[in-house]
């Protein structure tokens, strides 16, 4: 016996036969999972989202409303209207004219942010394979001892790094900077959670009996195989380099910068020129902004796959 179509339900049994017709029919078109694939966010959701969007996005637009205001303007009202001035051209002239070596200083943040970047993914990958899918002697106690790294305080250790490095006679140099952050504790955590489920033992033994050898089991079957989790990672660790302020204001000093470290030069003396300040800050965000746009799917599609195991 066929099924009657939903106006001869409507007709015959009234809207809440029509209703439930509907749902069933939602049901079948969603594979059996409730039809939860065909319902659309509700006004409450995009409601909520929408402040979330606000709320996130308002630092950054603060940020260039002062790079499009004066200095008197700034002075006279710290927090501007939601208008933005029309200064911001004339302030991104001035740092491009400020004593400041923006296009070395530039570099040398690109040059540290690729290397950290490539590094990290390679060496994270390495470790998590080997705690994810070898077995040897002490592997718990080192991953546990592995994550409680995470918990020691970036500050604790720079006394004690920075009198290796100047033992070194790297300080002022971009190895100061780039060794430390080779490989990091979280990065290793993250890879090994996500090739632990990600990748089976299967395509391991086959390589194996096909007379890999365990580092290009690792090359050729691990590395493919992490590439969403590993792109996330390469995104943040570029960001964290690209961003970070403290260390290499210390190690580095003035005379070799990163661009974090040169836009602190900005500042002359006690008087803070905050137009001109955000103006390079904006400056130095925009190589994130294209960074993120381009890249922005697939930095998504490693923090979902790293978020759902199975």
């Amino acid at each position: 016996m066929s099924t009657p179509s939903i106006p001869v339900i409507e007709q015959t049994a009234g809207r809440a036969a029509a209703r439930a017709a509907r749902r069933n029919a939602g049901r079948k078109r969603g594979g059996g999972h409730g039809g939860g694939a065909d319902r659309r966010p509700g006004w409450l959701t995009y409601t909520i989202l929408s402040v979330f969007i606000l709320v996130s996005a308002y630092p950054l637009y603060f940020t260039f409303l002062l790079a499009s205001s004066t200095s008197a303007d700034v002075a006279q009202n710290p927090v501007p209207s939601l208008i933005p001035g029309g200064e911001f051209l004339t302030n991104l002239q001035r740092v491009f004219d400020a004593d400041i070596d923006l296009v070395r200083a530039t570099g040398n943040s690109l040059i540290v942010a690729l290397v950290t970047s490539a590094s990290v993914v390679f060496f994270s990958t390495l470790a998590g394979y080997s705690f994810a899918k070898l077995r040897f002697r002490g592997r718990g106690p080192l991953l546990v001892f592995v994550i409680a790294t995470m918990a020691v305080p970036t500050q604790l250790g720079v006394v004690p790094l920075y009198i290796v490095m100047r033992q070194l006679g790297l300080t002022g140099n971009l190895l100061a900077v780039i060794l430390p952050a080779l490989v990091t504790a979280f990065g290793v955590f993250w890879m090994t959670q996500y090739l632990d489920s990600a990748l089976p033992y299967e395509l391991i033994e086959a390589a194996r009996v096909d007379g890999a050898s365990m580092f290009r089991t690792f090359w050729s079957i691990a590395l493919p195989a992490a590439r969403p989790a590993a792109s996330m990672l390469a995104l943040f660790t570029f960001i964290t380099s690209w961003t970070n302020f403290f260390w290499p204001s210390i190690v580095l000093g003035t005379q070799n910068p990163t661009l974090p470290v040169a836009l602190k030069l900005l500042q002359a003396g006690f008087f803070q020129d905050m137009p001109l300040i955000m103006a390079g800050v904006v400056l130095s965000i925009i190589p994130l902004l294209v960074l993120f746009l381009v890249a922005g799917r697939q930095l998504v599609a490693g923090i979902m796959a790293g978020a759902v195991k199975g």
